[in-house]
């Protein structure tokens, strides 16, 4: 502590070399006599001269302090008084707001350039006088300083980064909050309308956090039609945080109340009997918004009386939170070099539920689908579809692929020749899912009967350079025909069907269908019905998992939530 004490020219306490200036001759003489048994210091004291960092100019000064973590600058600014004054130069905190958070933005230019959420910097109070009055709606960034935007801004906030899941019943969803210029933006990750699932995702704000005054973060609700207004954030814990919407009336859209639903969009399944749209607080205008938006369709355009119920159900159920919300979050899968395909988020479709997310991960020697959004039948968190890498399916040639049958005997004879095995092994009759001994990040296991692993069969597929020939076999439904023609690799899996509102669960045997890279499929043997995969071509900050260990844990908890 001395030595580092001396270096910095400021003594073992604070101002001790000040205090060492007003020493007269003999203390001075007196201390310099005292005894100094340090072996490190008399090293340094053989040296060459010592400089102190008080000595170094202060634009030396600003840019070593720039490179610190900001977390660690608010203790150094109690060591003296010279290095607090440093401190408050604003390029230290401009270059932690760009290189911790990624802001980029210039906070004197704003008034040219405008703000990355696009929103308008400034209106015209009355856009038919060209010369009109100029009325700001954003703050004025000309007086505010980086050091603000750090401390009461990025640095507070910074827990609610990442990936989150809104706890809206068995619907889920993906949220991800952001730093956008000198916002911080929570965007809903939605699905493409269905069945294009190769179209990129949608995403819309449900909230943001800004400064519109210095010390003082404004928490606004984007929910609704009526533009921005007062919200709130409550930071339950590490791992989980709330929104509050406080003015719930500009969620609403004017007229339309008086109107009633067709009455061929009336529910009468689960226990809802006759209830039509009336029962919930939103106008028909609303929803015929909601269903343009969710689904890009019309009332008409949609004859299935079962989707129609589907649709209803959740556009009642979804708009009575008002943006009042939970959010758990949630990690992306860990990746090994091992791993069959990158794992990661996926599109899928579910037939009359449209697409939803859901999350491939790898467990050793399994593969693993889980939802992060759902429905009523299966909802989100539970685990969809379960792939055994050990139990590769050779499909026939082309024309016997088109009977169903012929695929549906290939894949009994691996279910029953799986159920041998697991009574064998004194086994229950469900298949094993935890992870191989090997954990997460180990290679998969290898089975007696089977000359490698998935890795092992999707790196021979690939070098052969020849795709197997792939069709769907009659009788068998999908919601998206645009399904590639060829596939790489096939594995015996199993699906999660259930009634609705989840009862009597039940897995299923089906296929896993690899298509490449970025494209994969289940069909569900039961069900006669395909679904198929395309990866969210999506870049997420903060969304690593810590451990693998963590990311396990975290699939744990979401499925708890809707068990």
């Amino acid at each position: 502590m001395a030595v580092c004490a001396r270096l910095c020219g400021v003594g073992p306490a604070r101002g001790c070399r000040r205090r060492q200036q007003r020493r007269g001759p003999a203390e001075t003489a007196a201390a310099d006599s005292e005894a100094d048994t340090d072996p490190e210091e008399e090293r340094i004291e053989a040296g060459p001269a010592r400089c102190s960092l008080l000595e170094l100019p202060p634009e030396l000064l600003v840019e070593i302090f720039a490179s610190l973590p900001g977390t660690d600058l608010p203790s150094l600014a109690q060591v003296c008084s010279r290095f607090r004054r440093i401190l408050h130069t604003d390029t230290i905190w401009r270059r932690r707001c760009r290189e911790e958070y990624g802001v980029c933005e210039n906070l004197r230019k704003l008034e040219i350039t405008g703000v990355s959420c696009r929103d308008v910097y400034a209106k015209r109070i009355n856009p038919r006088v060209k010369s009109g009055r100029v009325m700001k709606i954003l703050p004025d960034y000309e007086h505010m300083e980086y050091r603000d935007v750090y401390t009461c801004l990025l640095h507070r906030y910074r827990h609610i980064l990442g990936l989150w899941q809104p706890d809206i019943g068995p619907y889920g969803g993906l949220l991800n909050v952001v730093v956008d210029g000198l916002f911080i933006i929570g965007w809903m990750y939605l699905p493409p309308h269905d069945p294009h699932v190769g179209d990129p995702m949608r995403f819309k704000p449900l909230f943001r956090i800004h400064l519109m005054e210095r010390k003082s973060a404004t928490v606004e609700c984007m929910y609704g039609h009526k533009g921005p207004h007062n919200g709130h954030i409550q930071i339950v814990k590490r791992d989980e945080f709330s929104t509050k919407c406080n003015q719930t009336d500009h969620h609403r859209m004017s007229g339309g109340r008086q109107e009633e639903a067709p009455s061929a969009w009336t529910c009468s399944s689960a226990g809802w009997h006759t209830a039509k749209l009336s029962s919930c607080p939103c106008s028909l205008k609303e929803f015929r918004t909601w269903l343009r938006e969710e689904w890009g369709r019309t009332l008409e355009d949609i004859f299935h009386e079962h989707m129609q119920e589907l649709i209803l159900m959740k556009f009642i159920y979804t708009s009575q939170y008002d943006n009042c919300l939970t959010y758990r979050r949630i990690y992306l899968p860990p990746s090994h070099p091992d791993d069959l395909i990158k794992p990661g988020l996926f599109k899928g479709t579910y037939g009359s539920h449209g697409l939803e997310i859901v999350m491939l991960s790898f467990h050793g020697s399994r593969a693993r689908g889980t939802k992060i959004t759902g429905d009523p039948n299966i909802p989100a968190g539970q685990q969809t579809v379960e792939i055994d890498l050990q139990r590769r399916i050779q499909l026939p040639d082309v024309e016997n692929l088109r009977n169903f049958n012929e695929l549906s005997r290939i894949v009994l004879e691996v279910r029953e020749q799986v159920r041998q095995e697991q009574q064998e092994a004194g086994e229950g009759p469900a298949p094993p899912r935890e992870p191989a001994a090997k954990g997460p990040a180990g290679p998969p296991a290898r089975d007696s009967k089977e000359p490698g692993g998935g890795a092992e069969a999707a790196e021979q597929s690939g070098s052969s350079g020849q795709g197997q020939p792939f069709v769907l076999p009659v009788g068998v439904s999908s919601r998206n025909e645009d399904y590639p023609r060829t596939c790489r690799l096939c594995f015996y899996g199993t699906g999660l069907i259930a009634g609705h509102g989840f009862t009597s669960p039940e897995r299923t045997p089906g296929v896993f269908v690899l298509f490449d890279e970025d494209r994969f499929g289940f069909l569900w043997l039961e069900l006669k019905s395909f679904s198929l995969y395309s990866r969210v071509q999506a870049t997420f900050q903060n969304a690593d998992a810590p451990s693998p260990q963590a990311f396990d844990e975290m699939l744990r908890n979401i499925q708890s939530l809707t068990s």
